[in-house]
């Protein structure tokens, strides 16, 4: 489904920028009014208003937006995702700055590999995950798992946090010195389809562990609740949009 959303409430207040004489237009230009504006005034090159790019508000994080490559679990680049910039909420994008600069006291940063994620891609996995026979990144992503399972087990789903806009996938990175750049090791690699990925896990040594907690403790720190299956999945608790899923494109 194209568009700006896949489901939403609007305001009919139309904002105080662009004002024109009541006599001038009829209450269906003030309602379309209404509606363009939300999306445009407060946005910033077409963003939705509330949304910024992340590296506007926090730019020593640094971006892999891996939809925008075919290095993630599908093997190609998904709908939706036009460039490799990361669109987030304004109230989660402040939060990541607050935590990077925690994370730059200890020589750290982070390291995003997804954060708004439009309802189009999340189409774009639910008809792969139904493509049983394409299964050319199986040993890197879901070695254990059956493809024709990913939605009894809740890797696939119709629906995803993601296109509320305020979730974002992450890692800890060197900041400093030789190993800048470089990942902390977290026993798996993001969106590795597997029980290995809970930040519970037993099978990681203790130094992947420590790193695991290291990133869940700064998250919480700042206001981001995790998901016990994914050591690198965060979402906003007091997110602004919390039952709107989006379907603009990221570029």
């Amino acid at each position: 489904m194209s568009g700006l959303f896949y489901m939403s409430s609007m305001s009919p207040a139309i904002s105080s920028r662009r004002c024109m004489p009541m006599s001038a237009i009829s209450w269906a230009s003030v309602a379309y009014l209404a509606f363009v504006l939300q999306f445009s005034c407060d946005g910033k090159a077409g963003l939705p208003s509330g949304f910024v790019y992340l590296d506007d508000v926090a730019p020593g994080v640094k971006l892999e937006i891996r939809y925008f490559s075919p290095e993630n679990f599908v093997g190609d680049t998904i709908d939706g995702y036009k460039s490799g910039r990361c669109i987030i909420t304004r109230e989660a994008a402040f939060a990541l700055r607050e935590i990077q600069q925690e994370l730059n006291k200890k020589g750290l940063g982070l390291k995003v590999y997804d954060a708004y994620r439009p309802q189009q891609a999340v189409d774009h996995f639910v008809r792969w995950a139904h493509d049983l026979p394409d299964t050319r990144m199986k040993s890197e992503y879901y070695p254990q798992v059956d493809k024709d399972s990913l939605f009894d087990q809740g890797y696939i789903s119709e629906k995803s946090g993601h296109s509320r806009g305020s979730t974002v996938d992450l890692t800890i990175v060197y900041h400093d010195g030789p190993d800048a750049g470089k990942e902390l090791d977290m026993g798996t690699s993001w969106d590795f389809f597997s029980p290995l990925s809970w930040p519970s896990s037993n099978e990681i040594t203790e130094v992947q562990k420590a790193n695991r907690m290291l990133l869940r403790k700064v998250m919480i720190a700042h206001g981001f609740k995790p998901l016990n299956e994914e050591w690198w999945h965060f979402t906003l608790r007091n997110e602004p949009f919390p039952d709107t899923y989006f379907n603009f494109p990221v570029q």
